[in-house]
C-alpha cells in the first residue's frame, strides 16, 4: 500500500527522508514504452511565432550557462559572466519588449568560483560549482566533502555533485544514500544538484532508482549528466527522471528540480525539454526554481532564432559567438 498523495509545497526545500528500500526496489522502467512516449513528446505541442519566442526566452531564463573546459581561464569565466548578465543583444531585448533577462546560473569549476562570484556581484545570478571529483566522482569521500565545503566558502550558491556510479551499478542503494546525504550536509544553505551520469548507469530502471535515492537523501535537483560521458541528456532518460520527481512529490509533498545537461545545443532541443516538463510535471517546473538546462553553446542558437523572430532574418553564427 502506498501512502496517500500529499499536498506539494513549492516553497519548502526538499529535506530528504529515510531510505525506503522497498520503494526503491519496486521502481521499474519499461524501455519500449518510455522510448515510444519520448519519441511522441516533441509533436504533442507546436509553438510558433510569438509563442515560440516566449518559450525560448524561458529556456534562457532556465539556462545554467556553463564552462567546464581544461583550457578555462579567469578571462573565459569573466566573459561567460558578462554574457550571463546580458544573454541576448540589447536590440533583440528591446525588440522583444523585455524589461530584463538573465540566465538561471553560471556553472564553473571550483577554481573559478571566486572569479564568477565577483563578476556577477549585484546581478542576482547564482554561481554553481561542479564538485566531488567531477566528472568521475572517484576521489575519497572525505576529499569530496571538503571540496563542497570549499566551494560554499568561496561563494557558490549551488553545488553540482557527481555520484559514484559503482553504487548504482551494484545496487548498493544504502551506500549511495549515505554519500549523497553527506554531500547535502556539506552544502549547508547551498542547493545540491546530484549528477547521475545516466549514460553510465546501464538501465533505465537504475536511473529511476538512483533518482529516488538521491531525492530521499535531500537533493534539490537531479541532473542527467556531466557532459563528459559518451551519452548525455536524452528524452527517454528525462522522462524516467521526471516521473520519479512526480512520484516523489506526490508521496512526500516536496518538489525536486530537474536539470538535463550535455549535448543540448539547439533551440529546438531546448523546446523539446520544455515540452517534456510541461507534459509530465506541468507549469511549476517551467521556472528556474525547478528546471535548468546545462549548456555552453545552446545560447548561440537561441539568440539566432530570436533575431529571426524580431527581424525576419537569420544572422550568421559569427554574430552570436559562444560565450
Amino acid at each position: 500500500m502506498h501512502p496517500s498523495p500529499k499536498r506539494v509545497d513549492f516553497d519548502l526545500r526538499n529535506p530528504g527522508m529515510g531510505l525506503d528500500l522497498g520503494w526503491v526496489e519496486e521502481a521499474r522502467a519499461n524501455r519500449s514504452a518510455i522510448e515510444h512516449r519520448a519519441a511522441t513528446l516533441p509533436g504533442r505541442r507546436t509553438v510558433k511565432n510569438r509563442w515560440q519566442a516566449a518559450w525560448l526566452v524561458r529556456a534562457i531564463e532556465c539556462l545554467d550557462l556553463t564552462t567546464l573546459g581544461g583550457d578555462d581561464t579567469a578571462g573565459t569565466v569573466r566573459r561567460l559572466c558578462a554574457k550571463a548578465r546580458g544573454p541576448i543583444r540589447e536590440d533583440l531585448r528591446q525588440g522583444l519588449g523585455l524589461p530584463e533577462i538573465r540566465v538561471g546560473a553560471v556553472c564553473v569549476y571550483h577554481a573559478f568560483v571566486e572569479t564568477a562570484v565577483e563578476s556577477l556581484a549585484g546581478s542576482g545570478i547564482p554561481v554553481a560549482a561542479v564538485s566531488t571529483g567531477f566528472p568521475h566522482g572517484l576521489n575519497p569521500l572525505s576529499e569530496r566533502v571538503r571540496e563542497i565545503e570549499a566551494s560554499v566558502r568561496a561563494g557558490a550558491a549551488e553545488i553540482d555533485i557527481v555520484i559514484r556510479r559503482e553504487h548504482a551499478l551494484a545496487g548498493d542503494w544504502s551506500a549511495l544514500y549515505d554519500e549523497v546525504r553527506a554531500f547535502r550536509e556539506a552544502c549547508g544553505d547551498a542547493h545540491l544538484k546530484t549528477i547521475l551520469a545516466t549514460g553510465e548507469l546501464g538501465t533505465l530502471s537504475n536511473v529511476a532508482r538512483a533518482s529516488l535515492v538521491c531525492m530521499m537523501a535531500g537533493a534539490d535537483f537531479i541532473k542527467t549528466s556531466t557532459g563528459k560521458e559518451s551519452v548525455n541528456a536524452t528524452l527517454p532518460v528525462g522522462l524516467v527522471m521526471a516521473r520519479s520527481i512526480r512520484d516523489y512529490a506526490e508521496r512526500t509533498g516536496f518538489r525536486v528540480g530537474y536539470k538535463p545537461a550535455g549535448g543540448i545545443r539547439t533551440a529546438k532541443q531546448s523546446l523539446d525539454w520544455l515540452i517534456l516538463m510541461k507534459e509530465e510535471l506541468d507549469r511549476p517546473w517551467l521556472t528556474p526554481k525547478l528546471f535548468r538546462i546545462g549548456a555552453s553553446s545552446l545560447l548561440t542558437d537561441i539568440e539566432r532564432q530570436l533575431e529571426h523572430f524580431v527581424t525576419g532574418r537569420y544572422s550568421a553564427d559569427f554574430r552570436h559567438p559562444s560565450p
